[in-house]
């Protein structure tokens, strides 16, 4: 009785934080990307409901670092400025803003997908229907350290150790040997962007977004690539890349597109991420999440024949680092509640907000701005 009034406290609790000693991170897959350039842009500066509802999400949770996913890139970064901006009239303000063009969209001259045909959306470092489709982008209260950030995205998915690149029955290369040598790792990206703590240390982001495992034949082209975008921080962290890998502390953080339980992903890696000793699993629940019989969900899909509920977002910070609390935010207080509602269909993103608190040392616990709002 009294662990069944625990639990139910902890998935009712409020995320908002309780001193200034607390740097509250979060990743959101916010499904905000759109299906030609320049079209994200023009519904921000319409009014578009779901970004709205994305907004208030992200307002409601106020967290300090945030890594949205499914955000589309644009070289000026006039979209993520339009974000901030729309975030800014919630009360949650962002002077620092970081992006990099994705592999999504960035077009080769090869048939990547081995469908006959070039130059289509799967032919791209990443599918995508345009070059910056579906990015990710940092948003934060802390200055971003862009002279010593690392973007990995170029890296070739045969010169991962241990990599398994798909093949033909008959174990030729798929789609071909030239696609293979041309053929990146990431179908986004993997950054390692450092943000600026109060008292002159850094935070490493260790940033990814994977593709996910299906939409693919028997040679299981995105399963593979799945699991091997997943397995590249366990290299890069155990020093198997060449690069030293960062100086703790540091957050793993995107959305894998895997659950270690669930779906038709290769579970392993995820699995071996989350149990690799310099990280710490804070294992977030919701409240959502219980009532769908996985409290761990990030994401409630609305597809045929998947899982209804999976957990596919992650952050993962260093052991050395004390995690104060941890959660996932579906939707914001509705206008005459402090409760949140549930998500509202069509609207918003299919994908809960997950954040971590990390307790800050002493000295930046004393200089970093207090929480914004009532907590």
């Amino acid at each position: 009785m009294i662990a069944r009034l625990v639990l139910c406290l902890l998935l009712l609790a409020s995320p908002l934080r309780a001193d200034d000693g607390v740097l509250r991170l979060a990743v959101y897959t916010v499904e905000m990307d759109r299906t030609g350039p320049g079209l994200l842009l023009r519904d921000l500066k319409r009014g578009d409901p779901e970004a709205d509802a994305v907004a208030r999400v992200i307002a409601h949770a106020d967290p300090d670092v945030i890594l949205l996913l499914r955000f589309d890139y644009d070289a000026d970064g006039l979209a993520l400025g339009a974000f901030a901006d729309l975030l800014s009239s919630h009360g949650v303000d962002y002077k620092h803003h970081f992006a990099l063009h994705p592999n999504a969209g960035r077009m080769t001259d090869f048939d990547l997908d081995g469908d006959g045909r070039l130059r289509g959306p799967g032919d791209a470092q990443g599918y995508g229907l345009f070059a910056g489709q579906n990015g990710m982008a940092i948003l934060s209260k802390l200055p971003i350290d862009t002279a010593a950030m690392r973007d990995f995205s170029d890296f070739l998915w045969r010169d991962l150790p241990g990599a398994v690149l798909p093949t033909y029955p008959d174990g030729t290369p798929f789609p071909s040997a030239a696609a293979q040598s041309a053929q990146r790792l990431s179908s986004i990206g993997h950054w390692n962007v450092p943000v600026i703590l109060p008292d002159g240390g850094r935070l490493h982001l260790l940033a990814w977004h994977a593709t996910p495992p299906v939409f693919d034949g028997p040679e299981d082209r995105n399963g593979l690539r799945n699991r091997d975008e997943i397995r590249f921080w366990q290299v890069y962290l155990d020093g198997g890349l060449g690069p030293a890998p960062p100086a703790a502390p540091f957050v793993v953080l995107g959305n894998a597109n895997n659950d270690p339980k669930r779906g038709d992903g290769l579970d392993a890696a995820i699995t071996g991420l989350l149990r690799h000793p310099a990280l710490l699993d804070p294992r977030p629940v919701s409240q959502l999440g219980a009532a769908g019989g996985v409290p761990e969900a990030t994401v409630a899909w609305d597809v045929p024949d998947a899982p209804p509920m999976m957990r596919v977002d992650y952050l993962l910070p260093s052991a050395v680092l004390d995690v104060q609390g941890a959660g996932i935010v579906w939707s914001a207080p509705g206008p005459d509640t402090e409760t949140p509602s549930e998500p509202d269909t069509g609207t918003g993103s299919r994908h809960g907000l997950v954040w971590v608190d990390i307790v800050l040392p002493p000295p930046a616990r004393r200089i970093l701005d207090p929480p914004q709002g009532s907590g």
